[in-house]
């Protein structure tokens, strides 16, 4: 890629739910203090995406206190009828976040898709409008709302609180249409908090790993993709700049 293709936005809502997503059917649901990369990247994915690239954060940034409420609910009982949990919810949260896009070349058929341009400011114009899809925090009970920001700007609850570790915590999923391997297989890695950011290692970076499944990956063709129309019209898509787009 020519350029860094990086995008900046800002994430916040009334309660959010990161969790461990292998140990978290049925039972008991408790949300981690942080965000998870996997769950900043279906957010970022929320906001635009196409199976062309594949998001990365790069970095997040906590800006108001982790504070955490317990809520009664009654899910539904894999055996019929109801039964009682606890889930414990973060509250009133609101991140930075900083990500960027690489192709997936795991795709050569959408090779021609492969326009930074076009991408790229697609993606800008999304965050500006607060995304394609419904932008969940961590689960689909929590509705997050997201808006354009500088990264780093405003004052952040833990600008001065120094480093917070968190332990082992889950990180996200290597997808077989993201890796070229058919299985699905989950990441675990040890998150450092300095002042308030925490920098998120690359995918190939995590040396936690736990094979999940065997699948395959998802197809994409003209049955399922529209996208795919554009190129066989003999349209040469890499001359788009970003006013045509």
């Amino acid at each position: 890629m020519e350029r860094e293709n990086s995008v900046e936005f800002k994430v916040s809502g009334r309660y959010a739910l990161f969790s461990d997503p292998i140990n978290r059917v049925g039972g008991e649901k408790i949300s981690y203090q942080i965000p998870t990369y996997q769950a900043l990247k279906g957010i970022m994915e929320s906001v635009y995406w196409k199976p062309t690239i594949i998001w990365l954060i790069d970095e997040v940034r906590v800006m108001n206190l982790i504070k955490t409420q317990s809520e009664g609910v009654r899910p539904i009982d894999y055996n019929g009828g109801n039964t009682l949990s606890i889930y414990t919810y973060l509250t009133n949260v609101e991140y930075q976040v900083k990500a960027h896009f690489e192709w997936n070349y795991n795709r050569p058929n959408l090779e021609k898709d492969r326009n930074e341009n076009k991408h790229y400011f697609i993606a800008k114009r999304m965050i500006e409008r607060g995304g394609r899809r419904d932008i969940f925090l961590g689960t689909r009970e929590c509705q997050g709302y997201v808006e354009t920001c500088k990264f780093g700007e405003g004052k952040g609850a833990y600008d001065d609180y120094g480093e917070l570790s968190f332990g082992l915590m889950f990180h996200g999923f290597d997808y077989p249409d993201e890796t070229g391997e058919d299985k699905l297989i989950a990441r675990f890695w040890t998150p450092v908090m300095s002042n308030g950011y925490i920098k998120f290692l690359r995918p190939n970076e995590c040396t936690i790993k736990r094979k999940i499944a065997s699948i395959k990956p998802k197809i994409f063709d003209e049955s399922n993709f529209s996208g795919l129309g554009e190129f066989g019209k003999g349209e040469e898509k890499n001359g788009l700049d970003a006013e045509t787009l």
